[in-house]
């Protein structure tokens, strides 16, 4: 697995944008394909069978919310990671797209050493390449840099002091970016299922995280949980 090269799927209809994705993911090894419409997409998938598809959302001839729907209807496409290309933030078009079956979003614009991180992050939610995590983590993302062999945390580049149950909490808030974890989930990965905690813990904790990291990392979803945004 380590000579293999992630292959993934960039729908457009802005060719720039097209053009500028693929030379950063190139640049980083990645097998790019590129499609500047929906049916083209479909047509593109079905051959290439990519690891990541990024869809722009508002497309001619077939939006992205559309090609998702169909991609998710075909089982060969069940581990394919789906994430939704836009600049758009209303709740609506994120609702629609996570019924579909996206996976998360990329917001235009974006630094190319963001997409990279962005992308390798995305990329760790697969079972094909679950084994290159199976070792501690080194993860950077945004100004933030956390090994969890080294149990270390920097914000741009100066170290952070947290305590266990904090840096637990963030690196797995950082293990899937965008992923809502439940405070369920939370539990039972930090305390564990015999452990009995309150809601307000993990709210104590993630509010001490925010005062030391910035509070734009962490977001609350009502009623659900967090997670990890940047």
């Amino acid at each position: 697995m380590s000579n293999y090269k992630p292959s993934i799927l960039i729908v457009d209809d802005e060719e720039d944008i097209l053009e500028f994705i693929s030379y950063n993911l190139e640049k980083e090894n990645f097998q790019v394909f590129t499609a500047n419409n929906g049916r083209d997409a479909l047509k593109t998938a079905n051959v290439e069978k990519p690891d990541l598809i990024i869809l722009d959302i508002m497309m001619p001839e077939m939006d992205g919310v559309e090609v998702c729907k169909l991609l998710r209807q075909d089982e060969r496409f069940n581990e394919t990671i789906i994430a939704f290309l836009t600049a758009r933030g209303e709740d609506y078009i994120h609702t629609s797209s996570l019924d579909v079956g996206g996976d998360d979003f990329i917001n235009k614009p974006i630094k190319p050493s963001v997409l990279v991180s962005r992308i390798n992050a995305l990329l760790r939610r697969t079972s094909k390449f679950k084994a290159s995590t199976e070792a501690p983590a080194h993860i950077i993302l945004g100004d933030l840099e956390l090994d969890e062999e080294s149990f270390l945390v920097k914000k741009l580049g100066e170290e952070l002091e947290l305590p266990r149950k904090e840096f637990q909490i963030l690196a797995l808030l950082m293990s899937k970016p965008g992923k809502v974890f439940s405070r369920d989930v939370i539990f039972r990965k930090i305390w564990g299922a015999d452990v009995i905690v309150g809601n307000r813990t993990i709210d104590v904790h993630i509010r001490k995280l925010r005062e030391k990291i910035g509070e734009q990392y962490i977001k609350t979803v009502k009623g659900i949980g967090y997670k990890f945004d940047f």
